[in-house]
């Protein structure tokens, strides 16, 4: 054991471990790390103490020793609104980076990584391939829905709506005070929810232990468990490297789109995958989504909040729908294979107790899981767009938007910050037909914030959420839902050609063809080498705009980020990695 081998080496270590009260027999056993998001920061990590605690619980029942490690994650619903939202996504590389150092500083045997949210949880895992000793993964679970099944989706809904006129205050104050009755994740499949479900997918949780209600004794056990079995594979070696594969990440997306899940782990995948020595692209996710099954009614394109998902079984009961299309010899962080996990479940009671927990909730599992043979659609959820006005790729979730805009030719209405597109959006000066271009907002022009607040806004506009189309170089909440086009690459800040787009350009939306392009100039048709040359002369009279932030950490992931159609993490200077 490596804590061993430190102990010979540096002398203060046993002294220093016991000032903390460790034992002297404490000083031989298996040292295993625990770290946690836990902060008074969000409802996703408010109550992950006790998750750390019962995980050195299970550590000590196994003969090892826990040691608490935090670094608190922030909230992508607080920092909404105001510039606070451009630090989430440096946020995961900045965590990646705290374990990293915990880790390396003080090498232990194991590590038991603790997340619930958006960023904390691709964080957790991406430091998991970064220092590749033996680990699980427990994530805090999802919190419980509210009256009349109420989730935090709808608040900016209904925060739309208010502005408009159309519901009173009163009635947006009463949602706001009951949309979050409980800690964990954000009752809907949104990044937090979506990412918990890629954690087990890529076999580094215990079966069956994503997205269990904050609320619920079992997640207790699960951490418990964990602990227990981080101090086994301590003793046997068994590391994320080799559990993570090329196999393992198409397990992964394959579950994405059978979940619908959220557009932001275009993002977190390839940046975990980078961690672990692997290469994943927009390439990959779109051709495993083609004539993928979606299969997942939970909102925001679904029907039932989140926490009904364990209900119905969770992820074994979508790989076991899927388990003809999965790599069951891939390795999991039981030390068994996901097929002999799969296998294992069908065998004890996990099904019997989703039966009754469904029971309980009025529902059949088929109602929020639906068979593979009766999907809620047949060609996965997100798709990847090219063209003169994406060339390295854009991503949608077609699961969210409307047919109709399947095919759509826009006209083109750019602004260069959020603030500046939501206004005209809620004083009516958008249009059917419009194509909003929201750009600069890109991993290097300002972190890579999401556009809530927009699409939010012309979600709840019966017209528009059916008529136009969002396009931009930053990214998408997973609660968005709409004909919302992300990542656009290479982003405005580089030059990108959404930065040369001007008003009345005409845009070719083709969802079917994977198609995003510039066919037109000031609302007429140009021939492709039209535009090339038009493009040409625009970008040789185009001049980088000063970027939003001046030092700190925002300049610091500015400069290192790399294109969202590469995951949008932070990469050495001298990174020869081609863009995607």
């Amino acid at each position: 054991m490596i804590s061993q081998d430190i102990r010979n080496l540096a002398p203060e270590m046993d002294p220093l471990r016991m000032g903390m009260g460790w034992t002297v027999d404490d000083l031989s056993k298996p040292q295993i790390m625990v770290e946690s998001t836990f902060g008074d920061s969000h409802p996703g990590s408010a109550h992950l103490l006790e998750l750390a605690n019962e995980a050195c619980r299970g550590i000590a029942q196994a003969g090892g020793r826990g040691a608490r490690y935090f670094t608190t994650d922030i909230c992508d619903g607080m920092a909404q609104g105001h510039d606070g939202i451009n630090y989430s996504l440096p946020s995961r590389d900045m965590i990646a980076n705290m374990i990293e150092i915990h880790a390396g500083a003080t090498p232990f045997d194991g590590g038991v990584f603790i997340a619930s949210c958006d960023k904390g949880v691709p964080a957790h895992l991406m430091g998991m391939g970064r220092v590749n000793m033996p680990s699980v993964l427990v994530t805090g679970g999802v919190m419980d829905a509210g009256p009349d099944l109420l989730t935090l989706d709808q608040i900016g809904v209904y925060a739309a709506q208010c502005a408009r006129g159309e519901i009173p205050l009163e009635k947006l104050e009463w949602y706001k005070q009951h949309a979050c009755p409980s800690c964990g994740a954000c009752s809907f499949l949104g990044t937090a929810c979506t990412m918990q479900i890629m954690g087990e997918s890529l076999g580094l949780m215990l079966p069956g232990t994503a997205l269990l209600p904050a609320t619920s004794p079992r997640l207790i056990q699960a951490a418990y468990e964990a602990g227990q079995q981080v101090a086994e594979l301590a003793r046997m070696g068994l590391r994320p490297r080799d559990i993570v594969t090329q196999n393992s990440l198409e397990n992964a997306i394959m579950v994405h789109a059978a979940i619908s899940g959220s557009t932001n782990a275009l993002l977190h995948l390839p940046a975990i995958a980078h961690e672990f020595g692997l290469e994943l692209d927009g390439a990959c996710f779109d051709r495993l989504h083609r004539n993928a099954r979606y299969l997942l009614d939970i909102r925001p394109a679904g029907k039932w909040p989140a926490q009904y998902f364990h209900y119905a079984g969770g992820v074994p009961r979508v790989m076991e729908q899927l388990r003809h299309v999965l790599h069951l010899d891939a390795m999991t962080v039981t030390g068994k294979t996901l097929g002999e996990n799969l296998e294992q479940l069908r065998q004890g009671d996990y099904y019997l107790t989703s039966d009754r927990l469904c029971a309980e909730a009025g529902i059949r599992w088929q109602d929020v899981v639906r068979p593979f043979d009766q999907p809620i659609g047949t060609d996965g959820a997100i798709a990847v767009l090219k063209g003169n006005l994406a060339p390295q790729g854009a991503v949608i979730k077609h699961t969210a938007c409307p047919p109709e805009m399947f095919r759509a030719t826009l006209r083109a209405r750019p602004f260069d910050c959020e603030e500046d597109a939501i206004h005209t959006v809620l004083t009516g000066q958008i249009q059917p037909g419009d194509g909003v271009i929201i750009r600069y907002e890109g991993p290097k022009g300002a972190g890579m914030p999401e556009m809530f607040y927009t699409t939010q806004a012309i979600a709840s506009d019966k017209t528009l959420g059916r008529s136009i189309a969002l396009i931009t170089d930053g990214r998408f909440s997973g609660a968005s839902t709409g004909p919302s086009i992300g990542h656009v690459s290479p982003e405005a800040a580089e030059g990108g050609p959404i930065a040369l787009v001007e008003e009345g350009d005409l845009i070719q939306l083709d969802v079917p063809e994977r198609k995003l392009e510039l066919v037109g100039v000031a609302g007429e048709r140009r021939t492709p080498e039209e535009m090339e040359a038009i493009l040409r002369q625009r970008r040789a009279a185009w001049h980088p705009k000063r970027p939003a932030s001046q030092g700190g950490v925002l300049e610091l992931f500015s400069r290192h980020a790399c294109s969202p159609m590469q995951g949008g993490y932070m990469r050495l200077s001298d990174d020869t990695d081609a863009e995607a």
